[in-house]
């Protein structure tokens, strides 16, 4: 009985969390072949795109995006590689909001904190910019911003120097998860926070939300996801410039996936916090509650799940479980936590319970922790603390097993050596 109320309870309180915005659009579908071409283009794969007179058939269009998708997951290091930018700089600035809804409470606390930096009376932050690799018809969004919160030296001078990466969920406004990024600083560990594809400064002027992120233009779409894994790629380089040695990276629901893919193909990434976890893109933009807009235009159009997870197939987790085991991106070495939630209406909890299922299929070294809420509740107090917890303990200890790693090294290496 008690766990039947607090079930109505919770998903009553989720659903009035994923409703409170009244901002979300509902945009035509768009195959979006061109979003899609250059990289096509590039890489010797342009005959996969169809002709003109195809794209105006959905059929044959539609079969065109599939077979894509499966090019893009058989060629995913190039899809999700790239060429290393040659404009890393620190930009010093004012922290803005960057709100993405309109309610009134948000409106006043973004006018009160450019009232504060108009006095003079806010601190200004670093930022990390360069030309994110993948280009758009967006000049703001392909210039990269990522906030820098550098910790502290050392007394140890032989003490390995580590960074994470941060990635807040879909459409956070710029202030979202920078508490994660003080509290792993006074750990030792330094950390980017990275503004997202078409989130905060890099979004846009002609949208109020991350919309372009995740839409019904499904070529878009899988831009924005390989956006966003190079420009994670290229904040490590980035760090291994600064001298920085040990990696990870934390996600959170729409960066969680972002981050998995990174990690998939990038064999720096050691730590991964995946908070909220799910198998397809294309389930969660079924499935999931705050995508309902999106749906709406998929349904108006009489697509079905199992179609629109064929044409997200290319930047679904479910499509690189193994590559996390691979010696090339040394899986067998990497540490994950997956938090799931069973009260989740935006990352079904199905579908995280399948990615657990995979991760003991395939053998992976990982840690899960489960909340006792949803997906928009673990904002909310008392949640948000023991997300924090379970996010902040386990960055900890990852990074403190990997110093200690190196610090065993030069013994295993005399081991080998007097083996031979």
């Amino acid at each position: 009985m008690i766990k039947q109320w607090y079930a109505r309870w919770m998903y009553a309180w989720e659903t009035k969390l994923t409703t409170r915005d009244e901002n979300r659009v509902v945009r035509p579908v768009e195959w979006g072949f061109e979003w899609i071409a250059p990289f096509l283009e590039s890489h010797g794969l342009a005959d996969a795109l169809p002709t003109a007179a195809e794209q105006q058939d959905p059929v044959l269009a539609e079969a065109a995006m599939v077979r894509i998708n499966r090019l893009l997951i058989a060629h995913s290091d190039e899809f999700f590689g790239y060429e290393k930018p040659t404009d890393f700089r620190l930009e010093e600035r004012y922290p803005e909001l960057f709100p993405t809804n309109v309610r009134p409470e948000t409106l006043a606390k973004d006018a009160a904190l450019k009232q504060q930096a108009a006095e003079g009376k806010m601190a200004k932050a670093q930022f990390l910019r360069f030309t994110s690799p993948e280009r758009t018809p967006y000049p703001e969004n392909d210039l990269v911003n990522a906030r820098w919160f550098p910790a502290p030296a050392h007394k140890d001078p032989t003490r390995p120097r580590q960074a994470i990466l941060i990635l807040p969920q879909w459409n956070a406004d710029g202030f979202s998860h920078n508490a994660l990024a003080t509290i792993f600083n006074k750990m030792g560990i330094s950390a980017l926070r990275l503004s997202m594809p078409y989130h905060d400064i890099r979004r846009p002027a002609e949208i109020e939300r991350s919309d372009y992120a995740t839409s019904s233009n499904v070529g878009r779409t899988l831009s924005a996801c390989r956006q966003a894994v190079v420009d994670i790629r290229c904040c490590l380089d980035w760090l291994e410039s600064q001298g920085y040695e040990q990696f990870g990276v934390l996600g959170t629901s729409l960066g969680s996936c972002y981050a998995f893919l990174a990690s998939a193909h990038d064999a720096r990434i050691r730590v991964n916090a995946f908070n909220h976890a799910s198998t397809s893109f294309g389930d969660v933009v079924w499935d999931g509650q705050s995508t309902r807009h999106i749906r709406q235009a998929l349904n108006d159009e009489g697509f079905s799940q199992e179609r629109i997870r064929a044409l997200w197939s290319a930047i679904s987790p479910i499509s690189y479980y193994e590559r996390l085991m691979r010696p090339e991106v040394d899986g067998a070495r990497k540490r994950v936590l997956v938090v799931c939630a069973p009260y989740d209406l935006t990352f079904p909890y199905k579908y995280s319970l399948q990615v657990i299922d995979a991760f003991d299929r395939i053998g992976l070294n990982y840690e899960k922790r489960i909340l006792p809420c949803g997906h928009y509740t673990t904002g909310e107090t008392p949640f948000q603390y023991i997300d924090g917890w379970y996010m902040g303990s386990f960055v900890y200890r990852a990074f403190k097993a990997l110093r200690q790693e190196k610090l065993a090294e030069p013994a295993l290496d005399e081991e080998k050596a007097e083996a031979r």
